[in-house]
């Protein structure tokens, strides 16, 4: 099963003593074979797996760096279609463990037995669908259970117990702990309320942990690392690119930061 590479991901962090990392990119920026370039370097440079996200003109979550990655990516001709050969590419060529960040709308427009299928051939591990609440997640987990792959399921530092409780009797990949309130992007200050939900998930279930959003520098993953299985890296690593002046200079911006990331993270 294509989730078997994700928990040996896991595995190997554990007995490693580290979180995994997951770094974010949008597919398609600044083309299907320069992304999958970048994904390339930030693999060499020492992540575990990744998030690709799926180029949507309306992405509720994210704040504007990312939202800027998707408008280039969309305007450069970016689909569902070539993000997913993005996907197949970089499970190809990297080995490691892939997951598809996408939207309700996009999947509901495909049908989400196809769309499952569709990623399940690109070799995704699972899908990390953003606007997707517990409460509707049903025909999701089941669809993507019968082509062997996972969905991860949020939790806020707002979420109550009992909302809680369904996530976790919901069995996602992973749970994403969402580190800070609000859309995705880059922050100052660490976050606080990372500690506290750590607790309460670990409290709750024992399926692996992630925190995003807002986790923005070193510092910031090494915090989060402390308390989490796995960290995603997103908006910081996607304004490495959005500021490079050519694909040499991108891939050697985001090779540098995830190697700083990937020590972070050692604990």
């Amino acid at each position: 099963m294509a989730t078997e590479a994700l928990a040996e991901a896991f595995r190997k962090a554990a007995a490693e003593n580290r979180a995994v990392l997951f770094p974010y990119l949008t597919a398609g920026l600044p083309d299907v074979a320069g992304s999958v370039k970048l994904f390339q370097a930030m693999s060499d440079a020492g992540a575990d797996g990744f998030e690709v996200g799926i180029p949507y003109s309306d992405p509720l979550m994210d704040g504007p760096t990312i939202q800027e990655a998707g408008e280039r990516a969309l305007a450069a001709g970016a689909t569902m279609d070539t993000g997913l050969e993005v996907v197949r590419q970089v499970v190809e060529s990297t080995g490691k463990p892939v997951l598809v960040m996408t939207y309700v709308n996009p999947v509901l427009r495909m049908g989400v037995t196809r769309f499952m299928e569709r990623i399940a051939q690109a070799g995704a591990s699972g899908v990390i669908v953003a606007d997707l609440p517990v409460d509707e997640a049903d025909p999701f987990l089941s669809a993507a259970d019968a082509f062997g792959i996972g969905v991860v399921l949020f939790a806020a530092p707002t979420i109550d117990e009992a909302r809680l409780r369904l996530v976790a009797e919901s069995k996602p990949l992973f749970i994403y702990g969402v580190a800070e309130l609000g859309v995705t992007g880059e922050r100052v200050d660490r976050s606080t309320h990372a500690p506290e939900l750590a607790r309460r998930v670990r409290a709750a279930t024992d399926i692996p942990l992630v925190m995003g959003v807002g986790i923005s520098t070193p510092a910031h993953a090494s915090a989060a690392a402390e308390v989490a299985d796995g960290v995603i890296v997103g908006s910081a690593i996607v304004r490495c690119v959005l500021d490079a002046a050519d694909q040499a200079a991108a891939e050697a911006s985001v090779a540098r930061l995830v190697t700083e990331l990937a020590a972070a993270v050692r604990r």
